[in-house]
This record gives C-alpha cells, structure tokens and sequence, in this order.
C-alpha cells in the first residue's frame, strides 16, 4: 500500500524551489514546461496554494526528478507515494527480471553484473564471478555484500592487480564524487565517497572532486596477474522511464575484451 507520513507544511516549497534550481530554471521557464501558469508555481513555492497529487507528479516530471525524490515530493505535500520501492528480486515485472537474467546468460563467458544505486553487487553472470575470483589478493578478506568500489580501493581485494590503479580509480572516483554531489541527501552514497579514504595510500587530494575530466561512458582497463594480463572496455547500462524506483535505480555493467588474449582467456575459463 503507498504510504503517506506527516511531513513539515513548509517542506513541499522547499523542494521545488530545490529541484527548480537545480535545473537552472526560472519560475516562468517551469511553468511553460509544465502547461500551468507561473502565478501558481510562484504560489506552490511561497505555500500560498497546497499541490494537488497530479500537479506534484506532472511538476516532477517536468523537472526530471528522480523517482525515490518524487514519492519524497509526494509525501511533503501530504499525499501517498506513487513509485513502487522494493527489493531486486520483488521490485522487478517479471518480464524485466526475465530480460536481465538472459542478458547476463547471453553475455557469457564475458563478465556482467548487476548492481544497486550503492554500487552493491545484486546478480553477476559466472564470467563475472570467475574473473574476480580469480583477482582477489586475500579471499578471506572478500565481504558477504560486494561493494565494487571496495573491490577497487581495498588492498586486499583486487585493487593489487589493477595496471594503472590510480588513473582507474580516479576516473570512478569523480563519478561516484557526482553522484553523490547530485543527491546530497542520499547518506548511504555519501558514506560510501568517505570510507574510500579509510584505505591505505588514497590519496588525500582526492577528497576534492576533479571536475576537469570529462565523465566517460565508457572506461578501459587492465588487470595483471601472475603472467596473464587482461584488458576490458567497460559500459553501464541503465533503464529509461521504468515507473520503478528499484529499477531505475539499477547499472548493469558489461565487460568486453579488447584484445584476443582477453577473449581466448574468458573462453578457456569457462571451458
């Protein structure tokens, strides 16, 4: 059932204002967008007038607001929430889940996996699970939860085996720097960007973000072992209007060789 909890009267405003700004937009140039008159988005933000449930979603939208934002716009305004949040394996429409699990077979025996907004692994293909098994300096040390900037930045998992550690992990770092600057109330995110400092060697400069790199879509990257030495171009893949907080929240990361070496190893490996 969509829940509906008591929130400050002065909180509704407060957020559009918010995500208003956020978009760089003029009370007119939202209005204009929305098909409502600027009168009333002034009145929605000075809380002269009270929104009704079609105007906060038609504004969210409008604002491309995330969807986990919108139900937190929803419920300032005194109405129930609108998009369904649940866990991976109840979140999903069936057809969805279906198409997720037969791109992860289909990708065989190249690595592929799932992850939460967190960057929490949620489902991996066995090429994913047999790449990072086998580059993990203590398996000991491996938590139940897999967290991929863990992974990366702990010396114990596979950040030893990455060639050019620090220029891979920079460039995920000013990601995960956006991210958490583009939602600073997400505190899970926000705790995530300080426990990568907790780690040895991180350089202290990188708490500042560095916004002079552009964000890539896609990264490239090596990883060396022993006398086996693999390179990956990585991409993140993730759905478009789902109505879905769990799944628009979701990346599915895909890994592809770029060389013969790299693919003949996937294929031995799964052999």
């Amino acid at each position: 059932m969509p829940k509906t909890r008591s929130r400050p009267p002065r909180l509704f405003p407060a957020l559009l204002k918010h995500w208003r700004g956020r978009r760089g937009l003029s009370q007119l140039d939202l209005a204009v967008s929305a098909d409502v008159s600027a009168r009333h988005v002034s009145f929605l933000e000075t809380g002269r007038a009270q929104p009704s449930r079609e105007m906060v979603l038609r504004l969210g939208s409008t604002l491309e607001v995330p969807l986990r934002d919108q139900n937190a716009m929803l419920q300032a305004a005194g109405h129930p929430e609108e998009f369904v949040e649940l866990s991976f394996d109840e979140g999903l429409p069936p057809e969805i889940s279906g198409a997720i699990e037969r791109m992860l077979t289909q990708h065989e025996p190249f690595p592929m996996m799932v992850m939460d907004r967190h960057y929490n692994q949620v489902r991996t293909n066995s090429g994913a699970a047999r790449l990072l098994g086998g580059m993990i300096a203590e398996p000991s040390a491996m938590p139940e939860r897999i967290n991929v900037f863990h992974v990366l930045f702990d010396p114990r998992l596979a950040r030893p085996f990455i060639v050019e550690w620090e220029r891979v992990a920079r460039a995920l770092l000013s990601r995960l720097h956006r991210e958490s600057l583009a939602r600073p109330e997400d505190q899970e995110l926000a705790a995530l960007v300080r426990s990568i400092f907790e780690y040895p060697d991180v350089p202290q400069e990188w708490r500042q973000p560095d916004f002079s790199a552009p964000s890539e879509p896609t990264l490239t990257f090596r990883i060396r072992r022993d006398d086996v030495e693999l390179s990956f171009l990585t991409t993140v893949t993730i759905f478009n209007a789902p109505q879905n907080v769990t799944l628009e929240e979701l990346r599915i990361e895909s890994y592809f060789p770029t060389d013969e070496v790299t693919e003949a190893f996937c294929r031995n490996l799964a052999g």
